[in-house]
């Protein structure tokens, strides 16, 4: 018996059993969809932390104030001022003042060119009889450059209105959309209560979408830091500092000076970096951190669609198991009328391969179906691989072909007469 003839009769046994063979590939079905879907999603999430680093550029550092971990050492433990310089310092445990910061770019200017503090926190809004709260950030005139923001309406504020503590402010395009139920209004010109007091919008942010991980970039206010810590949140230090490198060369070099200065003004004491008071990290290290979380997730998922794709599997080898059982007679007669063992196990490993390969290709469609599906509803950023797909279709058959090697063997190897004489 040639190819084509087995292949004619495995399709026709198939077809005898639609409802069971429909069944047998649902395995492999949803093996191979999980599998493009896990990818998309991964690969969607590493192409957005990567747009994200390289919109804000690889050559920026972010300054965390933070509590230190005190290690009681023998110096300390001789007379205790050590500890005590230590742990109260300049930065009262973790501060870092607006005065600090600015200092970063006058004190190293081969190495740092341009700082951008911020103090942030949430704040109630109003305008007219519409109220809601967003995130209120006080920010330097430096801020759209280190942080790349943009304002396609209006103007940002200017360094006297910061210098001044003016109650102005810029505004991102969701708090548009919160007050005036238009994302695309125009809030310039218009004055808002924050926190019940009157601020004056002079510009709108450009639309900068979510992050990475989620968070709104249009779901903000930005006003004068002066304004503020003095008037709006009362705070006495900053929350975070952007600073942007000359280059990345010179990341490394920014760093140990910074940590230098904080250090020497904030009175620690060693061991470092256990003492610090401030943590500091460059968007290379959070772009490698995320990546390696995405990877370690989607690993994770993967490994479980490949169980999946086992399950189904062993779906199909108990279902051509049981077609043996069936066909038993059948194989007999072929095997009386001149089929070889070889044409039965071929016979049989077709049907398998069959069937582990439509399973493939009705997965590929899932796959790629549910991933568009989660892009248009969840908002989810997702871009189908074609490796994946490709390495989804060979698993699958390969799976087929696998656990379909017993039952075709068993097939095979059943003498004539034993099978003739089957009941």
């Amino acid at each position: 018996m040639n190819l084509f003839e087995s292949l004619r009769v495995s399709i026709r046994g198939l077809a005898n059993n639609k409802l069971r063979s429909a069944l047998t590939m649902l395995g492999i079905i949803i093996g191979v969809g999980v599998v493009i879907m896990v990818v998309a999603i991964g690969e969607g999430a590493t192409q957005r932390v990567t747009e994200t680093v390289n919109s804000l550029g690889t050559n920026l550092l972010t300054i965390f104030p933070g509590s230190q971990r005190i290690r009681i050492t023998a110096a300390t433990a001789a007379g205790g001022s050590g500890q005590k310089n230590g742990s109260s310092g300049g930065g009262g445990g973790g501060g870092i003042t607006l005065l600090e910061a600015e200092m970063f770019g006058k004190n190293f200017p081969k190495t740092v060119e341009a700082v951008a503090p911020s103090v942030r926190d949430n704040a109630q809004i109003r305008l007219g009889n519409r109220d809601s709260s967003t995130n209120i950030t006080g920010a330097t005139v430096e801020y759209p450059y280190v942080k790349s923001v943009e304002t396609d309406r209006g103007r940002f504020f200017t360094e006297e209105e910061v210098d001044g503590s003016q109650k102005v402010c810029v505004a991102g395009t969701t708090v548009a959309d919160k007050l005036l139920g238009n994302p695309k209004a125009d809030l310039t010109g218009q004055t808002i209560s924050i926190n019940r007091l009157n601020f004056k919008v002079v510009g709108m942010q450009a639309p900068k979408g979510a992050t990475s991980w989620g968070q709104d970039q249009d779901d903000v206010i930005l006003i004068p830091i002066t304004t503020a810590m003095r008037r709006v949140l009362n705070r006495k230090y900053i929350n975070n500092i952007s600073v942007r490198c000359t280059s990345d060369k010179m990341m490394p070099l920014a760093q140990e000076q910074i940590s230098a200065y904080l250090r020497n003004k904030h009175h620690l004491q060693p061991p470092f970096p256990d003492n610090d008071d401030f943590n500091i990290r460059s968007q290379t290290d959070l772009m490698q951190t995320q990546q390696s979380v995405t990877t370690t997730m989607t690993t994770l998922l993967s490994i479980v669609a490949v169980i999946s794709l086992v399950v189904g599997g062993i779906g199909i080898m108990n279902i051509m198991l049981v077609s043996v059982t069936e066909r038993t007679r059948e194989i007999g007669i072929r095997k009386a009328v001149g089929a070889n063992p070889r044409d039965i196990l071929l016979q049989f490993l077709i049907e398998s391969a069959i069937l582990s390969l439509l399973g493939g290709i009705i997965g590929i469609g899932v796959g790629i179906g549910g991933a568009q599906l989660l892009a248009a509803l969840g908002g989810w950023n997702t871009i189908v691989n074609g490796g994946a797909v490709a390495a989804a279709v060979l698993v699958s058959v390969g799976v087929g072909l696998f656990f379909g090697i017993y039952p075709a063997s068993k097939a095979a190897s059943l003498p004539p007469i034993v099978a003739l004489r089957y009941e």
